[in-house]
C-alpha cells in the first residue's frame, strides 16, 4: 500500500478548520443559486474564484462566501454537507470547526442574516445529524473576526456565554493580524475561559514570534492556531516545548497566503526538531486547492514520515483535542487498528 493510501484510508481528527472556509465548490455553488450576486455558481468560475494573491485577498473572497450564509437552512446546509465531506473523503471522525457567527448574526440587527438562536440551532441540528448519519463527531470553536474589532469581540463573547451550544468548547480569534494586537482582546478571553471554554486564537501567521508570546501569556492560549513564525525565535520555540502547547499547523494555507514562500522553507520540521508538539490541519481546504488527506502526505515528505509516523501524528491530533474521553478512547483504538490490520 502507498503512503497515500495509508493516508486516505486513516482516521483522523482536525482541530483548525473554517467553518464556511471547508465549503466545497459543489456547496458554494449550491448556495450561490440560492443567493445569485457576487460569488458565481459556475464550478469552473468557482475555481478561478478560489486564486489568491495574497491574504488579504483571501480575507476578499472568504467573506464574499460568507455573505451567501444568510438563512438559517443556509447554515444547516453548510454545516450537513462539510460534515458529510469531511467523513466520506477524508476519514475524519472528529473535527473541531471554527465558526464566526458575528458575520451572520450581526446583519441581524440591520434587517437580514439571523438571530444567534437561530445560527445555534441549525449548526447544532446539523451536528447531530452529521453524528448519527457519518459517525463523526463534531464541536464548534467561536471565534472573533479580528478585523473587526472590540464590537465583533464583545458580540462574539455574548454569543458564546449567553448562548452555548452543547457542542461549543472554545473560544478563539481569526483574520488579520497586521494591525489587530492581541492584548485588546484579553478581557473577552479571560471571561471566555471563565465560563469553561478553551482558548485557542490565531498568532504568528502573519506577524512575528511577539504575537504568539501575546497568545500565550495575555489570551492564555491552550493551542496556537498557525503559529507559523515562532520558529524566528529560539526562546519560544523552547517555550512551547516545554509546555506542551501545540501548534495547529496548515502547510498548504500559509503557502496560499503567502505567509510562507515555499513548502521548502515550512517550518514545521524546524517545530519537529525542536521539540513542539505539532497538528496538521487544512484551514480552509477548498479554498486552497487542498484537503487534510493533502496536509499529512505534505507532512509525510517534509518530516520523512512513514506509516508509523503518520499514525502517531493522527493521534496527537486526537490527544491534544478537546474531544470528550469517550471520544478520544474510540478514534485512537480506531487509529490502533487500522495501523495493525
Amino acid at each position: 500500500m502507498s503512503l497515500s493510501d495509508f493516508i486516505r484510508g486513516l482516521p483522523k481528527a482536525e482541530l483548525h478548520v473554517h467553518h464556511v472556509g471547508s465549503a466545497s465548490p459543489r456547496i458554494v455553488s449550491e448556495l450561490a443559486e440560492r443567493h445569485p450576486g457576487t460569488v458565481p455558481s459556475d464550478l469552473d468560475a468557482l475555481r478561478s474564484f478560489y486564486e489568491f494573491r495574497d491574504f488579504a485577498h483571501f480575507i476578499e473572497v472568504y467573506l464574499a462566501v460568507v455573505a451567501l450564509i444568510r438563512t438559517p437552512d443556509d447554515i444547516r446546509y453548510l454545516t450537513y454537507e462539510v460534515a458529510r465531506e469531511m467523513a466520506t473523503e477524508q476519514q475524519l471522525r472528529y473535527a473541531e470547526l471554527t465558526c464566526t457567527p458575528y458575520t451572520s448574526v450581526r446583519p441581524h440587527e440591520e434587517g437580514v442574516g439571523m438571530p444567534i438562536e437561530a445560527y445555534s440551532e441549525a449548526i447544532e441540528d446539523a451536528r447531530v445529524a452529521a453524528e448519527r448519519d457519518f459517525g463523526l463527531v463534531l464541536r464548534w470553536i467561536y471565534d472573533i473576526p479580528g478585523e473587526s474589532g472590540l464590537p465583533a469581540a464583545d458580540k462574539t463573547l455574548e454569543y458564546a456565554v449567553q448562548h452555548p451550544t452543547e457542542g461549543l468548547v472554545g473560544f478563539g480569534l481569526g483574520g488579520p493580524e497586521i494591525g489587530v494586537p492581541r492584548p485588546q482582546f484579553q478581557s473577552h478571553f479571560e471571561a471566555a475561559r471563565a465560563a469553561g471554554l478553551h482558548s485557542v486564537p490565531h498568532a504568528g501567521e502573519t506577524t512575528g514570534p511577539g504575537t504568539v508570546w501575546d497568545a500565550l501569556r495575555v489570551l492564555g492560549a491552550e493551542r496556537i492556531g498557525h503559529g507559523t513564525s515562532a520558529a524566528q525565535d529560539p526562546e519560544l520555540l523552547a517555550h512551547l516545548a516545554a509546555t506542551g502547547v501545540p501548534l495547529e499547523v496548515c502547510p498548504s494555507s500559509n503557502i496560499a497566503t503567502r505567509a510562507v514562500a515555499t513548502l521548502d522553507e515550512h517550518p514545521l520540521r524546524a517545530f519537529r526538531d525542536a521539540g513542539v508538539t505539532v497538528t496538521v490541519n487544512s484551514d480552509d481546504p477548498p479554498m486552497f486547492g487542498t484537503s487534510l488527506n493533502r496536509e499529512y502526505e505534505i507532512a509525510a515528505d517534509l518530516l520523512g514520515l512513514d506509516e508509523v509516523g503518520l499514525a502517531d501524528l493522527a493521534r496527537t491530533a486526537v490527544r491534544v483535542s478537546f474531544a470528550p474521553e469517550d471520544v478520544k478512547t474510540r478514534v485512537l483504538g480506531e487509529i490502533d487498528a487500522y495501523h495493525r490490520r
